[in-house]
């Protein structure tokens, strides 16, 4: 079920982005002129972070790729709240990480934040620390910082030294101009 504002004026239409978004993957040239990114924009919905990190992805990735990464990240509204992408995107902003992931990483970080309670002693965690600057966590590095320890053995080479040496104990193995 879709819930929908009611419109007073005549022939009044309201364009929800959100029900775009799958089509201007496709044809990311249409989203600058969208319809509903106007009224998104004017609602709100559509922020100057918002504007910010999609010229710098465009800047970094060219026009079309940029584009699609910025259209990624507003699917993330699905799945995460309005004002958590907006603080992810800030961050990933700041740091330089013009990629959906990083954005969505950050994003979540700042929900998961939200959601454990802080001890009262402890500050809570903070986007930015210093003067603008801000740490991003990609996803491949979180995923190894949370693998467990290898107890395996390191691999050794000695039974592949033991041929070598079999081989050259028979003589004639060698060939033309290798010293034994």
């Amino acid at each position: 079920m879709a819930r929908h504002e009611r419109l007073i004026a005549k022939g009044a239409c309201r364009l929800e982005l959100d029900h775009y978004l799958e089509a201007l993957v496709r044809k990311p040239g249409a989203f600058p002129g969208a319809t509903a990114l106007d009224q998104a924009r004017s609602a709100g919905k559509f922020t100057p972070v918002h504007d910010a990190w999609w010229a710098a992805a465009v800047r970094a990735h060219g026009d079309a790729e940029g584009t699609r990464a910025l259209i990624e990240v507003l699917l993330l509204v699905r799945h995460l709240a309005h004002e958590h992408i907006v603080a992810g995107l800030a961050t990933a902003l700041r740091a330089g990480a013009l990629t959906a992931d990083a954005v969505a990483l950050e994003a979540r970080k700042v929900a998961q934040a939200e959601d454990e309670p802080t001890a009262p002693d402890v500050p809570a965690p903070r986007l930015a620390t210093g003067q603008g600057a801000a740490t991003v966590t990609f996803l491949h590095e979180w995923r190894l910082n949370h693998l467990p320890p290898d107890t395996r053995p390191l691999p050794s080479v000695t039974h592949y030294d033991q041929l070598l040496r079999h081989r050259r104990a028979g003589g004639g193995d060698l060939r033309e101009g290798e010293a034994p």
